[in-house]
């Protein structure tokens, strides 16, 4: 039986099914079709390795398995959300008659297919028809984008939807997403809106919220996305998208509370629980968010969507508890992921910063101090980012605590609070990453609204007629703190008063490259390497 025209032969398929009557089933079935190479998993845990180390065109997977608590739409969940399923890959879930109004739900957004058990072997092989039909009809948009011209299979996609071709919708979408990778959020909140239109889906007014959040409209964003999850409150990718502009209004708890219940909906989402226990951690419940970070690191740790961070984060915990063999855990394990990854700058610091626990812990305060001033030595260096300057609070804290007359400490939090407070969000979880040291709170604070005032007295210069002096004294004062709000402002101070500023042209050159340099763009600070947006496509 042939489930399409062309050849199967050097295919490869997953089957994942906890049943070993159905996987027998499934997997004969696609012998029959003539699928080259057939593996097999029984759990998902194993399913989740296998598909982050291996390459597959075809996956089948029941909904719901015996004995765990995730389900095969939480595993595709996850894999989509850190871009681990190639698109090329063929995904369509199985399960029984009394699941189908949520997987066929799920379908329109994740899924190539689903199939109802029982089923026959014709209609397995129309789904996979159908599937492989639409990439094949869209192959060219995906050549484009595998080739990185964006702007082209972003034209394709436009054409396709506006002509109604075969797959328009999913062309749509993915033409969409494309606008939101060059930046033409107001072109992708367009299409989105169309879509909707067109036929109302979650995915597409969570795309509009998406575009919105990134063109800067954040109040509607959040305005749109509670009207979302009102219609539709197991719509875990909204929680996400929200939690994120509640962080970015400030609404920190409101926040907490929105990652809780993604949590709730997803017990078992990797990328989420971190999400959820780096808030908690910052936000002063540390009790707790150790449990959670403990969690992760069991269930997570092999695990490509597992963020290192947390093992710094549980570091910090272990030591408020003591637990020296805790400590120790969280370095060898930190090192299991440094041997995968030698280079990595990031695991480098993270290991110091373990290091300096344990050093702590020990009572040796005098090689601690010494080891994080040698951190510190790359506090303003360009990829010295967010994660790195609150790590430095914390341990900053960690040794004012242990000694409240140093004032070397002190020090380095006004500094790198001058660097990275850009936002009041921003500011607040940086109090929260020296919650151990009450007294850096004000330090921190005194930090943000410097820069705020700064940043303000200078638009007030500019609007006064005076733009010149304001990028002088935004140009001064964004060298010596390299703090991006700084830049940022001088930037859009040029960008109004050009014709009213000296030797404008000039000084837009040195503003752009201290843009690129340290990243001037305000938003959420990184806790976890995410690697697709909540409720966006794989388009790579």
């Amino acid at each position: 039986m042939n489930v399409v025209d062309d050849d199967l032969s050097a295919t490869r398929a997953l089957v994942i099914d906890s049943n070993p009557n159905s996987r027998t089933i499934l997997m004969g079935q696609l012998k029959e079709f003539g699928v080259g190479s057939v593996s097999q998993a029984s759990r998902l845990a194993d399913a989740r390795v296998m598909l982050e180390n291996q390459s597959f065109d075809i996956v089948l997977c029941e909904q719901y398995f015996n004995h765990e608590k995730m389900t095969g739409q939480e595993l595709l969940d996850d894999l989509r959300r850190n871009h681990l399923l190639p698109f090329a890959t063929v995904f369509i879930m199985v399960t029984g008659e009394a699941t189908y109004t949520r997987v066929a739900e799920a379908a329109e957004s994740a899924l190539d297919g689903y199939l109802i058990k029982p089923h026959k072997a014709n209609q397995l092989a129309e789904r996979l028809r159908q599937a492989r039909m639409r990439k094949t009809s869209l192959q060219e948009i995906f050549t484009a984008i595998e080739w990185e011209e964006f702007e082209r299979a972003a034209n394709l996609c436009l054409e396709r939807y506006e002509t109604k071709g075969l797959f328009w919708l999913y062309a749509a979408r993915v033409g969409a997403e494309l606008m939101m990778r060059i930046g033409k959020y107001e072109q992708a909140q367009k299409l989105y809106e169309a879509i909707v239109a067109a036929k109302t889906l979650p995915w597409a007014k969570l795309g509009v919220a998406r575009a919105m959040m990134e063109s800067g409209q954040i109040n509607r964003a959040a305005s749109a996305l509670d009207t979302l999850i009102s219609e539709d409150p197991s719509f875990a990718d909204a929680y996400d998208v929200m939690g994120r502009a509640q962080f970015e209004l400030g609404n920190l708890d409101q926040a907490l509370a929105t990652y809780k219940m993604a949590c709730e909906l997803t017990p078992n989402s990797v990328s989420r629980l971190q999400s959820l226990a780096s808030m908690l951690f910052y936000t002063g419940d540390v009790k707790e968010a150790e449990k959670l970070l403990d969690r992760v690191a069991l269930i997570g740790l092999d695990s490509k969507m597992f963020d290192p961070q947390t093992l710094v984060l549980l570091a910090f915990a272990r030591l408020e508890s003591k637990d020296r063999k805790g400590l120790d855990r969280c370095r060898v394990d930190l090192r299991r992921l440094m041997e995968r990854n030698p280079d990595s700058l990031r695991l480098m610091r993270n290991d110091q910063v373990i290091d300096i626990l344990i050093d702590l812990l020990a009572g040796q305060t005098a090689k601690a101090s010494e080891r994080v001033r040698q951190l510190n030595d790359a506090a303003k260096q360009p990829d010295f980012d967010f994660e790195a300057c609150s790590n430095l609070v914390t341990l900053c804290a960690q040794m004012a605590k242990r000694n409240p007359g140093q004032s070397a400490s002190r020090d380095m939090v006004e500094q790198l609070a001058l660097r990275f407070c850009t936002t009041r969000p921003m500011t607040e979880m940086l109090v929260g990453a020296g919650l151990a040291h009450p007294p850096f709170a004000e330090v921190i604070r005194d930090a943000g609204n410097q820069i705020t005032k700064i940043a303000q007295d200078a638009v007030s210069l500019g609007m006064r007629g005076d733009p010149a002096s304001a990028v002088k004294q935004l140009m001064i004062e964004g060298n010596s703190t390299f703090n991006g709000k700084l830049i940022e402002t001088a930037y859009q101070v040029l960008q109004r008063y050009q014709d009213k500023v000296p030797d404008a042209l000039h000084i837009l050159d040195t503003v752009e490259a201290l843009r690129t340099k340290y990243g001037t763009r305000p938003g959420q600070p990184r806790k976890v390497e995410q690697r697709r947006q909540a409720g966006s496509l794989q388009l790579r």
